[in-house]
């Protein structure tokens, strides 16, 4: 019968010999050791994370990875890895990022709020505030966000109308009274960060605090680029970005008490956002009946802080994606004369010929044309393209992969509204196309808006808005492209802009002709 000895360790002979190793090292071999072992670890961190998926074989720059082109993105590049197989990776920062590419991988990771929430980028949670609704999970997220929803019914959507009409027709004279043409990238900013807050604020925000914001919130974007340096140093980007940012929650915040008081104390009626986010409010206090157990409340009350930080993701998601569409929507009509022609007949038939009548819902609502436009504007030359989520716990993404925890992982939209077996020639504008739209184009392949727990709840308001924008804009001026070599070039800046920032020229016409 065999028997085992022990196995007999001199840990005492160990450690003396690793201490004297050490020792024996000179400083410049530490460092180089410990180099060697961080840059060993994280090549075989991105090797195990990225498995059979498309991506560099291996991070040509340790650590950082790609950080340094993500400073000037360029759409081609983001195009190629799209192309590259419906899930691709990249690690930046030891952060693993996993893009999905195909309509039904990004549908997946949009609707599966067990395994992913929204992240935005990084820096995101510093600048727009732990506390904000956009990063709640689960039922927090679903309870808020009913509350939110009366804010864009039909109703609401009506109230806001006649202070949009007020400044579009502030605007319209201002570009057509320029001498000559400007880059209109700056001018659509300041008129849809106008718009925003006129909507989402009423007469409670000054015009210096509209004017301020406006022009603060460039920085705000700039900090909230797709890769950013993780750490917030003083006098970067990311510190002016959430410096703005708390500046400007903190007007929302003096706005929302002040309409606290016009609903609450003065009973008046709603004419903004925040007054009938208050109405419904007190519609939901008055409603509740405690003592009968079957009464819920529908809406619970939420404070100053909370409604400030809403409307400032509101204003983040209208800001710059409205920017983009407003830039490409019109330079897309003013190169096509007969798209023009069409929206200037269509705006006289449901005008009866009378150019000044007023907007509303139902004379939009019958804009069938240029609603249209807008719609095929936001295929062709969508404003996201994608959208960062985190990765809660291991996702199984396809039978073969699983998205580690803690990476991040982007669905993009723009190839399923350029998908060729949905939208024949996806690279021609085509309104016409919206006249007998198949189900794919309106659900499966409509990702404008994404889909899922976090669809965009403005969705019906930004379709209304620039409806009743284009046709008014269209019918009463003449807008003139001065094309460059850069007009059809995208560039990347949260959203996407031509990359000349669309020089037009605007010119009073007669809005009774066609």
């Amino acid at each position: 019968m065999n028997s085992t000895l022990p196995i007999q360790v001199d840990f005492p002979t160990i450690v003396n010999s690793t201490k004297a190793y050490y020792e024996s090292l000179s400083w410049w071999q530490i460092v180089a050791s410990l180099i060697v072992i961080v840059l060993s670890y994280d090549q075989l961190m991105y090797q195990l994370r990225k498995g059979s998926i498309a991506g560099p074989a291996f991070k040509i720059w340790p650590i950082i990875g790609p950080f340094l082109e993500s400073l000037d993105p360029k759409f081609e590049e983001y195009k190629a890895k799209w192309d590259s197989g419906d899930l691709s990776c990249v690690s930046i920062f030891h952060k693993f990022v996993v893009i999905a590419s195909s309509r039904d991988l990004a549908r997946k990771i949009l609707g599966s709020p067990k395994y992913v929430k929204p992240c935005v980028v990084d820096v995101a949670i510093k600048i727009l505030r732990p506390t904000n609704w956009v990063f709640l999970d689960g039922k927090a997220h679903t309870d808020y966000r009913r509350s939110l929803n009366g804010l864009f019914s039909q109703k609401a959507l009506e109230i806001y109308i006649p202070v949009q009409e007020k400044y579009m027709d502030i605007y319209l004279k201002r570009f057509i009274n320029y001498d000559g043409p400007r880059q209109f990238f700056p001018e659509f900013r300041e008129l849809l960060c106008a718009l925003s807050l006129r909507t989402f604020c009423g007469d409670y925000i000054t015009e210096d605090q509209i004017s301020l914001i406006a022009d603060n919130y460039y920085r705000i974007t700039a900090a909230l680029e797709l890769v950013n340096f993780p750490i917030i140093f003083p006098y970067t980007k990311t510190w002016y970005g959430k410096k703005i940012a708390d500046e400007t929650m903190q007007i929302f915040s003096d706005c929302a008490a002040m309409a606290k008081v016009h609903i609450n104390e003065k009973s008046g009626k709603p004419t903004c956002v925040m007054d009938e986010w208050i109405h419904l409010m007190k519609q939901a206090r008055e409603n509740y009946d405690e003592s009968d157990p079957d009464s819920k409340l529908l809406i619970r009350e939420f404070t100053n802080k909370e409604i400030s930080e809403t409307i400032f993701t509101f204003l983040f998601a209208s800001q710059d994606a409205s920017s983009s569409l407003a830039c490409w929507l019109f330079q897309i009509v003013s190169d096509r004369p007969d798209v023009v022609e069409k929206i200037r007949q269509e705006q006289l038939s449901v005008r009866n010929n009378d150019p000044s009548v007023p907007l509303d819902l139902q004379l939009i609502n019958e804009m069938t044309y240029t609603n249209n436009v807008v719609k095929e504007s936001l295929r062709y030359r969508p404003p996201v393209l994608m959208v960062p989520y985190v990765v809660k716990e291991k996702f199984p993404v396809t039978e073969t992969y699983s998205a580690p925890k803690g990476s991040m992982i982007i669905p993009t939209l723009y190839p399923a509204l350029h998908d060729p077996e949905v939208y024949p020639q996806p690279d021609e504008f085509i309104p016409e196309r919206w006249e007998n739209a198949s189900g794919d184009m309106y659900k499966r392949n409509w990702l404008v808006f994404g889909t899922g727990p976090h669809v965009c709840l403005g969705k019906n308001y930004v379709l209304m808005l620039f409806t009743g924008m284009l046709g008014k804009f269209v019918m009463n001026a003449d807008l003139i492209h001065h094309k460059t070599d850069l007009s059809e070039e995208i560039k990347v800046f949260a959203t996407i802009f031509p990359k000349d920032d669309l020089i037009l020229e605007w010119k009073s016409r007669d809005p009774t002709v066609v």
